[in-house]
């Protein structure tokens, strides 16, 4: 009788070891110099919107980044050239950048494990590297922060970080010197495929298998959700169909009128944006992150990401008010009102207009579908 209680006992401390353990959702694991050593604000050198684009003094090279749901390889944290990244094209996503989506679902593993590292100290200051101006990131720990709650700032936080690429790189931050980012700044597929990749990640670290083993498949399952399609050649059509419109060839990288239209929403609800007809019939799907914790407390209240910034940002234009020149997450509203007077100063884009040339287009290729069926008939 004592054997059997004394059983009963190693199986019950076996159980409450297993279950403490997994408690705790999964994550890289990461030394205490990973730790201390944030990743760079761009991980993977990926991907420029357009197919078959000019490089400027490179009169043999044409650029085109696209990739196909069998091509992609296993997820690796922090990258490597098995990932076969591009852009792929999705039926109810639009196009996704898995270059962008991978970078911020790694972002918010790394912030994940920084954040549980440090919950005993309750704070967190943190250095994150120099875009624009250097950056630093403040994170208050409450004692009793759940560990959801933890994986949900960590991808807040990274929300922020991508949105603030964006906005940096409009104003000349780039990752080589003198070869300005702004031909990729708020491009069509950015903000949705960043925000897609924290979700994902925020789902893998919360999976009971390990991080990179949970993102190969979960991305993958999210792109045959979204209806990717399944070729090159058909994210090259879908490109293709929106030149000129979206995009154009008649000038090359890395001249910023690369891009015909900027996507400029980064609100905590996206929209992809669809190309072709036939998608108008289905629904876009639309992604969302969490702005509250499970207890309904603001996560911008937890954490502030502040950028000292560099002479290229006009701040006495943008924030008049403004002493010095640190800013925070905060000011991203004000920032966004400038890039927006900036772009419709800079290239005079009309939205509406550019919604009537897709459609003129699309009607085109129509027409021509039509008539070469016709001309084959028997």
């Amino acid at each position: 009788m004592k054997r059997i209680s004394n059983l009963i006992s190693i199986v019950i401390i076996v159980a409450g070891v297993f279950a403490a353990n997994c408690s705790y959702a999964k994550a890289p694991l990461l030394t205490v110099k990973d730790l201390n050593s944030p990743p760079p604000r761009i991980i993977r050198t990926c991907c420029s919107f357009g197919v078959e684009v000019g490089i400027t003094g490179m009169p043999l090279k044409k650029l085109s980044e696209i990739t196909s749901l069998y091509k992609i390889g296993n997820h690796k944290y922090l990258g490597d050239r098995f990932e076969a990244n591009g852009i792929i094209y999705t039926k109810l996503g639009g196009f996704i950048d898995l270059g962008h989506l991978r970078d911020q679902a790694d972002w918010t593993a790394y912030l994940y494990s920084l954040i549980l590292s440090k919950k005993e100290e309750g704070r967190i200051v943190q250095k994150i590297g120099y875009e624009g101006g250097r950056k630093t990131l403040t994170i208050k720990i409450p004692e009793d922060l759940e560990d959801i709650d933890a994986v949900l700032l960590a991808g807040r936080i990274t929300y922020d970080l991508s949105i603030w690429h964006e906005i940096a790189t409009w104003f000349g931050a780039s990752y080589l010197p003198f070869v300005p980012e702004r031909y990729s700044s708020f491009s069509i597929e950015d903000s949705y495929s960043n925000l897609l990749g924290i979700l994902i990640g925020i789902k893998a670290i919360q999976s009971n298998l390990p991080y990179e083993e949970a993102m190969t498949i979960l991305l993958k399952e999210k792109l045959i959700e979204l209806k990717a399609v399944e070729t090159d050649e058909e994210t090259y059509a879908a490109m293709k169909a929106v030149e000129d419109i979206w995009w154009t060839n008649d000038v090359k990288l890395p001249n910023a009128k690369v891009l015909k239209q900027r996507n400029l929403e980064i609100g905590s609800t996206l929209k992809p944006w669809l190309v072709s007809q036939s998608s108008h019939n289905e629904k876009a799907q639309e992604i969302n992150i969490e702005v509250k914790t499970s207890e309904g407390v603001p996560l911008s209240q937890l954490y502030e990401v502040s950028f000292k910034l560099n002479h290229k940002f006009p701040l006495k234009e943008i924030i008049p008010i403004k002493n010095g020149r640190l800013i925070t997450q905060k000011d991203f509203d004000l920032l966004m009102i400038y890039v927006k007077e900036d772009l419709q100063k800079r290239y005079a884009q009309n939205p509406k207009k550019l919604e009537a040339e897709l459609r003129k287009k699309q009607r085109e290729e129509l027409r021509e579908t039509k008539k070469t069926t016709t001309s084959n008939k028997p």
